[in-house]
């Protein structure tokens, strides 16, 4: 089959970017051939790929995806294809993977009267109704069980068009034999001492993971424990706001941004937690892939997959509604106990030894070629 995907903008560091790659590359495998729509493509294109970057502009991204939207459908009408999957929300999809959140239910409960009165909000909702109604005929990839019943609150949705899909954690998330290994010529690379502690935030998007959380927790634990501790932050954002927040709480050199990365398991091996205070977050790909390398994790509930690192007893999941002072206490007292953190990093390989948490872009292909099983 011809199958096309449209994403509004493809980074090789974005866990939807990275969701979308290894779904359309098990589908390529199972011999059909790939088309990408897009605004923007940064990085390689993988041989056999067809990249058409839309050559559109406008002021506002609303008025930007409908332009990809219309220059889409031309060119379909002209090279028809078999599926049209989308990782965005948007009219006429075949299937759809559900990596946001229900907007109608956020701009009802977190906007005013005024906001759904603007064209951005008119444009959204659109797109997400002509996704979810329930005479729409687009199949949906679900990967956060809590979202699912926000749709039919809001939309009606039919059951059977929902497929809920196991997480898709990338294998060399997992560690190696070598692990050790990798672990001392990194912290050596990073000048970190026996003594020394590292915290790492991944992901990007620094404001609605809760950077300025994590800086907060940082900048409140005791002295002593304070100054053998770094962050790293690692992400595709600007960092100039907390930059200045950082300043401010008086961290000086213990926060390090840096751009996204290729060599996340280097991070993951390396560090003695992953902090992830999140105000909102679908599922949280980062939280599994910390696990699977035997890294204790900090996570607020509000994470789709913050059940995992429960359910393996991985680290700790914050309580709602979110308290500043729970994660600051949670992160001292996780900090002070090496032999707890080493615990949690032995359940966390259990876990990554027996859960199915790598088969999502193979049970995702299966739904978009038919072949789902039963």
């Amino acid at each position: 089959m011809q199958l096309a995907f449209v994403l509004y903008k493809y980074f090789p560091f974005g866990g939807l970017q990275r969701d979308f790659m290894r779904i359309a590359l098990e589908c390529q495998r199972r011999g059909h051939r790939i088309r990408v729509y897009t605004l923007i493509w940064e990085g390689d294109i993988p041989p056999g790929f067809e990249v058409q970057v839309a050559p559109v502009k406008a002021l506002f991204n609303h008025r930007r995806n409908e332009k990809l939207s219309a220059w889409m459908e031309a060119d379909l009408a002209k090279r028809p294809v078999d599926r049209l999957i989308g990782f965005n929300k948007m009219p006429g999809l075949d299937v759809y993977y559900a990596a946001d959140g229900c907007f109608e239910d956020k701009a009802q409960t977190l906007r005013g009267n005024l906001y759904r009165r603007w064209g951005r909000y008119r444009h959204f909702a659109e797109y997400e109704r002509a996704v979810f109604a329930e005479d729409s005929a687009t199949q949906i990839l679900m990967i956060s069980e809590v979202q699912q019943p926000l749709f039919v609150k809001h939309y009606n949705t039919p059951a059977e068009r929902f497929h809920l899909l196991p997480p898709g954690i990338s294998h060399d998330r997992r560690a190696p034999d070598n692990a050790a290994e990798i672990r001392a010529a990194f912290r050596q690379e990073f000048a970190l001492g026996d003594n020394d502690l590292l915290l790492v935030q991944i992901g990007s998007g620094f404001k609605t993971k809760g950077l300025d959380r994590s800086l907060k927790a940082l900048a409140a634990l005791p002295a002593e424990l304070r100054k053998r501790t770094r962050l790293m932050v690692i992400g595709q954002d600007d960092p100039k706001v907390f930059q200045l927040q950082s300043a401010t709480l008086g961290l000086g050199e213990q926060v390090q941004f840096l751009k996204g990365r290729s060599d996340i398991p280097r991070f993951l091996l390396g560090a003695d937690l992953l902090i992830h205070p999140a105000y909102n977050e679908n599922t949280g790909t980062v939280l599994l892939e910390a696990l699977v390398a035997g890294l204790p994790v900090l996570v607020s509930r509000v994470c789709g997959y913050a059940h995992y690192i429960e359910e393996a007893d991985a680290g700790r999941v914050l309580d709602e509604p979110f308290a500043q002072e729970q994660l600051n206490g949670y992160l001292q007292d996780m900090l002070e106990r090496p032999e707890a953190r080493a615990e949690w990093a032995r359940n966390g390989l259990a876990f990554a030894d027996s859960a199915d948490l790598y088969s999502m872009p193979q049970h995702a292909a299966d739904v978009i070629l038919g072949e789902e099983r039963p």
